[in-house]
């Protein structure tokens, strides 16, 4: 009998990811030197389940490729090998590399070959020997390997080829474009024939070559990428300059020199295992994003016995039910009522308990950050450490696989933007290390997720000169400290001094915000010049079910986010300002708050809608900034079970739903910044 593994696949994928980042957390956490050996137990532990799983499976490459990193880590645990950064690095590479391979053996596409060989010899340098180069022993013939080496390949460019299997499909032929390249230089050409099939299974109209080409001499490298625009999409390839690569072939040469036996692959060309990590550099961030989404949650088993509880009340309460309505007299009213009150007690307690199981601590998000934060500071030269609060607060996991993009890009723009370089904060009388923070709480009914920075702040006055430079606003335009700081949010603003591959284009701010509001959320920004910035973003804590209060327009009924709600009030004609050509206000505790009428806005007929005094004013708050709502009655507060109007209808501006209610019709659920800019227009 045999059984199929398939459906095991989805359990053994969701731990190894989870492994990953027990190992990514592990490596980042230890110290140089001699290490506490059950931190290491930790990793290797972790490492080992990746491996006898991928075995079992049948992934090979997988297990193969763990079992070099299982090897590293084994002589770091016996105490044979220091830890030392270079060795980290190379493990946390690897970490990458695994997460890679997972997740395209996950989603059933190719696995990035050239990357993984790159990773693996990476490890194999660093287990024969990484830091030779720098020893006071290194052989004499070793450094001038490395001198002809670098001298040799001053000039040209390493181009790694890989084609996907249908290329000769689309019409190219690699042997047309190789001549076109001999053309710009003297070109060699190195053939990998490791993935030719077996004879018996060779499809001529397949193409499973891939070759290392280096071409000499002073070559343009749009040239280069000319001859290949072709196929672009049809193969993986990476392009560059032999004077990059000159150190890291002569430092396999080095190691050469001394065991022959570091090359893991024996006949293959050195360059072929070195192919660049560019190949992947562009997809890393996103394969680890996809490797984050799951169709599944692990739920404690006392949340399951909670829901279990519940529903047995509820059969117990329908049952009873059952048996009044079966020989129901008015002398059973009073039994009837106390029946339907039952059962609206456990439905609310159903519904509150079906919906804990969706919630999952916020650390799902946050334990990707301190392997940013580690990359990102070691790039920019900074001193920077990142504090976690609050990790084990509970948001529902919609949310929490729809904040980790914007908090990435906020939590980029701290490092990058927020802290200095440690010579400036020295200067500036601050600790050489800076700190950025991440917290989360709940307040009232949403989930507050913090990025703080003690950096050098946000500056009005820059803020507001790049503004008027990119005609943004008037230059006589007036703004408060608040709206000035409301300028990063608009499309294409930027203070950077010079774009880099970590910020300055412009793009991110309004789009982080953007994806905000559409979780139903707010973000704020508060800044003090030389002290530092926090940005808060408020979000509901699930996007499933709203406390909102409903509204009575005409015949029309609309539900408000309670969380929006400041107050109700009856508004008096002393209160009302009306500025001709700029709308209405009315006077609130000394504060002039605009008017929206919802009549006018959604086209509705009401008695009430010619004077304010005859409705009600809902003071709501959109965006930091508060408005009121003219309507004309309040029907009473609820929990309303969302409805994406989009996907039933389509996308509506100033509603972020739909609900029905107890009677059958549908209400509105209004989406108050979007409410807002639709009666700004």
């Amino acid at each position: 009998m045999s059984i199929d593994m398939a459906q095991f696949h989805q359990v053994f994928f969701e731990e190894s990811f989870e492994g990953l980042d027990i190992m990514e957390s592990g490596l980042l956490n230890l110290d140089m030197g001699d290490v506490d050996a059950e931190d290491i137990n930790t990793i290797f532990r972790a490492a080992h389940s990746i491996k006898g799983g991928s075995g079992t499976f049948g992934f090979t490459a997988v297990s193969d490729f763990t079992h070099i990193l299982e090897t590293l880590l084994d002589e770091m645990r016996d105490g044979r090998r220091k830890v030392t950064q270079p060795a980290v690095n190379v493990l946390l590479g690897s970490v990458d590399c695994l997460r890679e391979m997972l997740t395209a053996i996950q989603n059933e596409s190719a696995v990035d070959n050239a990357s993984v060989a790159e990773h693996k010899l990476a490890l194999e340098i660093e287990l024969k020997g990484g830091a030779l180069l720098t020893s006071p022993h290194a052989e004499p013939a070793a450094i001038a390997k490395i001198n002809t080496a670098i001298s040799l390949n001053e000039q040209g460019w390493a181009i790694t080829f890989c084609p996907h299997v249908d290329l000769l499909k689309t019409g190219n032929d690699p042997v047309r474009m190789f001549r076109e390249l001999s053309t710009l230089g003297e070109l060699e050409i190195i053939v990998d024939l490791r993935g030719l099939p077996d004879f018996y299974d060779y499809n001529p109209e397949e193409c499973h070559l891939s070759w290392q080409l280096n071409l000499l001499g002073q070559v343009n490298i749009e040239a280069i990428e000319d001859i290949f625009d072709w196929v672009e999409g049809n193969c993986d390839m990476s392009i560059q300059s032999l004077a990059d690569k000159a150190a890291k072939v002569a430092q396999l040469s080095a190691v050469d020199l001394v065991d022959d036996s570091v090359n893991p692959d024996e006949g293959v060309s050195p360059a072929i295992q070195l192919a660049a990590v560019e190949t992947a550099k562009s997809t890393k961030e996103e394969s680890k994003a996809a490797a984050k989404g799951s169709s599944s949650i692990r739920v404690d088993t006392s949340k399951i016995d909670t829901l279990i509880n519940m529903v047995g009340e509820l059969v117990i309460t329908q049952s009873m039910l059952s048996l009044v309505g079966e020989h129901f007299e008015l002398g059973k009213l009073d039994q009837l009522k106390s029946g339907l009150a039952q059962l609206e007690r456990h439905t609310r307690e159903l519904q509150e308990s079906v919906m804990n199981i969706r919630m999952l601590p916020i650390s799902f998000v946050f334990s990707r950050f301190p392997r940013l934060t580690h990359d990102l500071s070691t790039k920019l030269g900074k001193k920077i450490e990142l504090k976690l609060v609050g990790e084990n607060t509970e948001v529902d996991k919609t949310v929490v696989e729809l904040i980790s993009d914007p908090l990435v890009h906020l939590v980029r723009n701290s490092l990058d933007h927020g802290i200095e370089m440690p010579a400036d904060r020295i200067a500036a009388g601050k600790p050489e290390m800076g700190t950025v923070t991440l917290e989360a709480y709940h307040r009232g009914g949403n989930i507050v997720i913090e990025v703080r920075d003690d950096g050098k702040g946000l500056d009005k006055h820059k803020l507001k000169t790049k503004a008027i430079e990119k005609g943004l606003i008037e230059k006589d335009a007036i703004l408060t400290d608040k709206q000035i700081f409301e300028l990063i949010f608009m499309p294409g603003f930027s203070t950077a001094e010079q774009v880099t591959d970590v910020s300055g284009r412009g793009v991110g701010m309004d789009v982080v915000r953007r994806n905000i509001q559409a979780l139903g959320g707010n973000i704020e920004l508060i800044s003090e010049l030389g002290k530092g910035s926090t940005i808060a973003i408020h979000l509901p804590l699930t996007l499933a079910i709203l406390d909102g209060q409903s509204v009575a327009v005409g015949d029309e009924t609309f539900i408000v986010p309670l969380g929006s709600i400041i107050e109700s009030i009856n508004v008096t004609d002393k209160m009302v300002n009306r500025v001709a050509g700029k709308g209405e206000t009315f006077r609130l505790r000394g504060d002039y708050l605009p008017i929206v009428r919802m009549h006018e806005i959604f086209d509705v007929k009401s008695a009430k809608a010619e004077k304010l005094t005859d409705g009600l004013m809902v003071v709501v708050e959109g965006q930091g900034t508060r408005y009121g709502l003219f309507v004309d009655d309040l029907l009473g507060q609820q929990q309303v079970v969302i409805k994406s109007l989009e996907a039933n209808y389509r996308r509506v501006e100033g509603v972020s739903g739909a609900t029905i209610l107890g009677d059958g019709s549908v209400a509105l659920i209004l989406d108050i910044p979007g409410l807002v800019r639709l009666s700004n227009q």
